[in-house]
């Protein structure tokens, strides 16, 4: 009876489990780091806001969180290296920072609205979010 241990299969995971590791946790690096970023270049405070039971900044803040991991994950899938993934994941940060003051642009007042509680206007923050990081996955992911 051949050893299951030394199974190809198995052989291959083990080699390959690491790197798997590896990979996932500096892209949840470049994902809290890009939270993170967001936090602080946003003139409100939404986890302190969040905190408070600012149901506007909660759902602003859950489309950044989605927002960005979206084209991450695509280029941790397309990226064969770990600097692979930091060079697609940073760029695809900073386009989805820039997301945010294109929709200010639009609806003037972007962080005011949040702060009090204006559903609609994170909604649709949240909303310009999904949808580029969908476009911008597809691009990383090519």
């Amino acid at each position: 009876m051949p050893n299951a241990i030394a199974s190809p299969e198995i052989l291959a995971f083990a080699a390959g489990f690491p790197l798997a590791l590896l990979h996932a946790a500096a892209t949840l690096a470049i994902l809290v780091a890009g939270a993170a970023l967001y936090a602080t270049l946003t003139p409100h405070r939404e986890i302190a806001l969040i905190r408070e039971g600012n149901s506007a900044a909660a759902i602003s803040f859950s489309g950044v969180l989605v927002g960005l991991a979206l084209p991450l994950a695509a280029a941790m899938t397309a990226s064969a290296s770990l600097l692979e993934i930091i060079m697609w994941g940073a760029p695809t940060i900073v386009v989805q920072l820039l997301v945010f003051r294109l929709v200010d642009l639009l609806l003037k007042g972007l962080p005011e609205r949040i702060q009090h509680g204006e559903i609609s206007a994170a909604s649709l923050l949240a909303g310009a979010k999904l949808a580029s990081a969908v476009v911008l996955a597809a691009a990383v992911a090519g």
